[in-house]
């Protein structure tokens, strides 16, 4: 049975613009307003025509395991959305309308890039390895579409780890760190390269979001949430250092690794974002609301001062 609502923010329940959730809401506005459409890949394009096939093959691996990303979490971020709707988290939920319009954005600029640059219209899918689909055709898709039917705080703290923590605080901040070191050390690709910029913005919010949700909810629902969340964390912790393995497998057996990647790093990388998130969170056990909102209001205080 549908329940009618009772008020509005015309009661006395207004926005609370000094929010957590409001003020990554006004970054949102602010930093998130760029165009895929807009983007001049003129001199990518001459710079793909000079690279090697191997160091093609590098950049067009990256890009394809982006690009079904990007398209996964367009598709399946709608329940996460719904269950904050639908708890009246009315300032979380304005931000997270960002969330669906950014990695909407993100598939498009991927899906020029193939086109135009790559030129790449066959089937790419052998990229995707075994770890890669655990995670991205099997997990995140799972984890968001039990949302439908249990709303929990347990249930939303195990789809917020695997979409926020894991899809994008260790796999796709891993992925940026492996294009700065190909595209910004060589000075290539100045399209892709402002992109990637705008992206890595993009997932610095959603990642802060993250961050603040599991906090909230391990501070407003204690252990039980706390360890759902480290135990989906392990749970996903080997397939996630294995995308980054497998990639370097796949490249190695064409040859050797363009590029000057070394694998260490990024698994080192991966490793040091993995801990970095969950270390995070556990901050959260034990601490009041109030202190959790706090602790985050700082952090963001802190992260502007550096940009």
């Amino acid at each position: 049975m549908t329940i009618a609502r009772e008020s509005f923010t015309t009661s006395t329940r207004k926005l609370n613009y000094a929010s957590f959730p409001m003020r990554l809401w006004q970054k949102a506005k602010k930093f998130g307003i760029w165009n895929p459409s807009d983007i001049d890949f003129s001199q990518d394009i001459k710079d793909w025509a000079a690279l090697n096939d191997l160091e093609r093959e590098v950049l067009l691996n990256l890009a394809a395991m982006y690009q079904a990303g990007e398209e996964s979490v367009t598709l399946d971020l709608l329940p996460l959305i719904m269950v904050i709707a639908n708890q009246g988290q009315l300032e979380e939920e304005m931000f997270l309308t960002s969330f669906l319009w950014e990695e909407a954005k993100h598939l498009e600029t991927f899906g020029r890039f193939m086109t135009e640059v790559a030129q790449a219209n066959g089937d790419l899918s052998r990229f995707h390895t075994p770890s890669y689909h655990t995670i991205f055709y099997q997990e995140l898709h799972t984890s968001l579409e039990a949302l439908k039917t249990d709303s929990s705080p347990v249930a939303l703290a195990k789809a917020s780890v695997t979409y926020n923590m894991i899809v994008e605080g260790v796999l796709a901040e891993t992925g940026y760190h492996a294009y700065h070191n190909i595209l910004e050390r060589h000075q290539i690709m100045p399209g892709m390269r402002y992109a990637m910029q705008k992206f890595k913005q993009d997932e610095s919010r959603h990642i802060a979001y993250g961050v603040y949700l599991l906090s909230r909810l391990v501070a407003e629902h204690g252990d039980p949430v706390w360890e759902a969340i480290e135990s989906r964390m392990g749970e996903l912790f080997v397939p996630a250092i294995g995308v980054v393995n497998e990639l370097f497998d796949l490249t190695a057996a064409r040859g050797e690794i363009p590029f000057n990647l070394e694998q260490d790093e990024f698994v080192n990388f991966a490793v040091s974002q993995f801990q970095k998130r969950i270390a995070r969170i556990e901050r959260a056990r034990g601490l009041s609301l109030a202190e959790v909102l706090g602790e985050e209001s700082v952090q963001l205080e802190r992260e502007e001062v550096v940009a």
